[in-house]
């Protein structure tokens, strides 16, 4: 955001009439130039940093034309919190600018006292804006990150407050909504993400090594046309569907609400992974608001995808609210290729789960893993005996997902609970690297039945291919590892289905 009072102050600043923060003048200088450092520049569609920077570059383009003050723009990429910030952004300039920055010729205009403090630290002159300015009858002067939350939150005040060049652009460019939606998106974090305890190269890398069987499960389903995979991740299966003959003519774009993998998916696309040109990708949410006009989509693929919405967001309403989104946006005769996993026929029944090997000592466990970073967490749920690992799950699988996991102990190996809890449990087990994001997921939520509810509801016709299955590599090599499931009287229980195939069509005529 760029404000009058900031355009106002720094032509104080040139015209010589500013002082610094020990109250000394600065003196004009013929032929100065503002340099505008476009910080966080690889990054956007979070909270911290709702505008992209090529937006943000016109925004101050934009003004400086307006407002004819000489100016030149110099995007700055997004680094951790480090006590070097000033000297990465005096580096950048130069890099990007060709423009040497030193003390002796620059003045530092920021109102952070943190960031003010580094730049002095340098030995540069500090022109505190804002927070040299006297407090108004309300209160101190807004800066431009104050502006932007009364955006956010509603206030017209913000069109008063913005420079007009500035309130044009977000207008026309429907920044202004774009901003109110990050913001308030209560599924998706400060960072731009579902979780932040996700770890994305292991994530990554399990998503594209699974992408030629997903590809494989879905292609048979897929209408030419606009092609969107919803949950995209590093663009995996789009990079599949790129290559098939019969998609050759077709739009593929991909959608996902994180904004790491988005960025990855861009990066892919640049480097020349995708054999059809035409692949796009958005990070965006599509229960905040659509994303493609109504009737406008030949085939949506949403594969591990809706146990994550209905984990993160508000269960089976969001789920609900999907299928109605999904369905607007589908064309007559179009699809949704729904692949997730599954939850049992009879959730709530009570069975015993036995866990092989040392039961290790109860008495240790569960530990609280809060302020743990990944590799550590990892670690521990890697040391602990299988029955451990129960004991751990019981504790941290309610707390971050919501989910039940109550657990009766039989003996020191065997536990009573619910199917559904035996089978979260031994789908979530051996996730070590992302173990506290996976906990935050419940990969049971729901029941064939319950999707076929969910689908026929919002107006789709299930194809007779539509189906719950088992995986049964997934039993042979991670759940029967060491385990069991038994009734209460000792009888072995089969192993329930773990995944569903949907395919939903929208009627092409009503």
């Amino acid at each position: 955001m760029v404000t009058s009072f900031q355009v106002e102050y720094l032509r104080s600043v040139l015209a010589g009439q500013a002082v610094d923060t020990d109250g000394l003048p600065v003196r004009p200088i013929p032929g100065a130039q503002v340099v505008w450092a476009v910080t966080s520049a690889t990054h956007s569609g979070t909270r911290r940093n709702p505008v992209p920077a090529h937006r943000r570059e016109a925004l101050v383009e934009r003004v400086s034309a307006v407002e004819k003050l000489p100016s030149l723009v110099a995007p700055v990429a997004d680094v951790p919190p480090s006590p070097r910030f000033a000297t990465t952004v005096v580096s950048s300039v130069e890099l990007t600018c060709g423009v040497r920055l030193t003390p002796d010729d620059t003045v530092v205009a920021c109102s952070t006292p943190a960031v003010m403090d580094m730049y002095a630290g340098l030995g540069y002159r500090i022109l505190p804006v804002e927070l040299g300015a006297d407090a108004g009858t309300e209160g101190p002067v807004a800066r431009p990150w104050d502006v932007l939350e009364m955006l956010a939150d509603g206030e017209d005040r913000w069109t008063e407050l913005a420079h007009p060049a500035a309130v044009e652009l977000y207008q026309r460019y429907r920044l202004d909504d774009a901003v109110r939606l990050v913001h308030h998106d209560p599924t998706v974090s400060s960072e731009g993400d579902l979780t932040e305890t996700r770890d994305y190269r292991t994530y990554t890398a399990d998503f594209d090594a699974a992408s030629d069987r997903k590809w494989s499960q879905v292609a048979p389903y897929v209408v030419p046309g606009r092609v969107v995979d919803l949950g995209c991740a590093a663009g995996g299966l789009l990079e599949r569907a790129s290559r098939a003959p019969e998609l050759g003519e077709s739009d593929l774009y991909g959608v996902d609400v994180s904004r790491h993998l988005v960025a990855e998916a861009e990066h892919r696309k640049a480097q020349g992974v995708f054999a059809n040109p035409n692949v796009f990708f958005a990070q965006r949410n599509l229960l905040r608001a659509p994303v493609f006009p109504p009737a406008s989509v030949s085939t949506t693929l949403t594969v591990a995808l809706t146990h994550e919405i209905s984990s993160y967001g508000d269960g089976r309403a969001d789920l609900e609210h999907l299928a109605r989104r999904i369905y607007e946006h589908t064309a007559p005769g179009g699809v949704w290729v729904l692949s997730d996993v599954l939850g049992p026929d009879d959730p709530d029944r009570t069975v015993h789960l036995h866990l092989d090997g040392d039961p290790g000592d109860p008495a240790d466990l569960p530990v609280d893993l809060t302020g743990w970073d990944g590799p550590r967490v990892a670690r521990f749920i890697e040391g602990l005996s299988p029955a451990g690992r129960l004991r751990q799950f019981a504790q941290d699988f309610p707390a971050a997902s919501g989910g039940a996991c109550d657990v009766r102990w039989v003996d020191d190996t065997t536990a009573e609970l619910t199917l559904r809890a035996a089978m979260e449990f031994l789908c979530t087990r051996d996730y070590t690297d992302s173990y506290l994001s996976e906990c935050h997921e419940r990969f049971c939520d729901l029941t064939y039945d319950d999707w076929v509810t969910i689908l026929t509801d919002a107006g789709f016709v299930l194809d007779a291919a539509s189906e719950p299955w088992r995986n049964e590599w997934l039993v042979e090599h991670r759940l029967s590892v060491g385990a069991r499931i038994l009734d209460t009287a000792g009888t072995p229980v089969p192993w329930p289905s773990t995944h569903v195939l949907a395919v939903a069509r929208r009627p092409a005529t009503a």
